[in-house]
């Protein structure tokens, strides 16, 4: 049995920016508002971050700047990967020199692969690093998905920890389980299909919703962990379901960043190629977020 590197809630926090940098005082608020929230772990320069638009500077800056900050107060997560892959183990290693708890190692995107070369790219990675790497399966940004059978081989390796699920595929996921059991772990990289997925066995979610609402995902996490299905279920349906359709009617990060906005907390700019959100959606994000009790009307 692998021991999951965290169990609950982790936020794939957004990256503060100004038009010159990261706004690390910021960041640093938006750490300690989840740590008070009681998030279980915090995953730095992911989708949600932005670090596919952050300088090699920066994204190892905001590794080290993030583990420093949180201080062992809760898990670490490092968004490492790249489609290149001397990129992505360049980058594991500074974030294991940092202490990070765990590495999350998306799938090569654009040039892509086989599912032999997955196995490879992994096990390459694996091999070099001391720190659990959590694979990251996001067929719709990627144009590649794991299978269950490349999950089992990957299983295998003591480093390989297991996998952030957002492909939205419960077929894989239950062959995954079925093949896998407990010598992989499996976390929803979804927030309206955390508590299904935690049915099957999942251990918790890396989610955007917690960059609002951090109280929210702990607590339908903590529910399904405890194993009230029952009232998590009702917490997912009717709370964290529309502010998950809200904070994903344009692309991600882009709502949940203006939403923070909106909130006061300082979230920062977004960085191109992504804009701002229309007159529309903007408006119909603050009614959900009036709704949810996140913004006074």
């Amino acid at each position: 049995m692998k021991t999951p590197i965290f169990t609950g809630a982790c936020v794939a926090i957004v990256t503060p920016f100004t038009a010159t940098g990261v706004d690390y005082p910021k960041l640093a608020e938006l750490i300690e508002w989840q740590i008070a929230a009681g998030t279980d772990c915090i995953c730095i320069c992911g989708t949600t971050g932005e670090g596919s638009t952050m300088t090699m500077e920066e994204h190892k800056e905001a590794i080290r700047f993030c583990y420093e900050t949180v201080n062992h107060r809760c898990k670490v997560l490092a968004g490492t990967g790249s489609n290149c892959t001397a990129t992505a183990l360049e980058l594991s290693l500074y974030a294991e020199s940092c202490g990070a708890d765990g590495l999350l190692i998306v799938t090569p995107y654009y040039n892509k692969t086989t599912q032999k070369g997955l196995v490879e790219h992994y096990t390459y990675l694996a091999d070099r690093v001391h720190t659990p790497i959590i694979c990251y399966n996001v067929p719709s940004r990627t144009g590649l998905s794991f299978t269950a059978e490349t999950y089992a081989a990957l299983s295998k390796h003591p480093m390989i920890n297991g996998v952030k699920e957002a492909s939205g595929n419960f077929d894989l996921i239950a062959h995954t389980r079925m093949l896998c059991g407990d010598e992989f772990n499996i976390w929803s990289g979804e927030d309206g299909q955390v508590v299904p997925l935690m049915a099957l066995g999942g251990k918790g979610v890396i989610s955007v919703v917690s960059n609002v609402a951090p109280e929210l995902m702990v607590r339908v996490s903590h529910l399904c962990l405890e194993g009230n299905y029952a009232e998590a279920a009702l917490v997912q349906t009717q709370e964290v379901v529309p502010l998950s359709d809200a904070l994903f009617m344009e692309t991600n990060p882009i709502p949940v960043k203006t939403a923070l906005n909106m909130m006061g907390k300082g979230a920062g700019i977004l960085r191109m190629p992504l804009c701002a959100m229309t007159e529309e959606h903007t408006e119909n994000l603050r009614a959900a977020l009036v709704k949810a009790g996140l913004l006074d009307a």
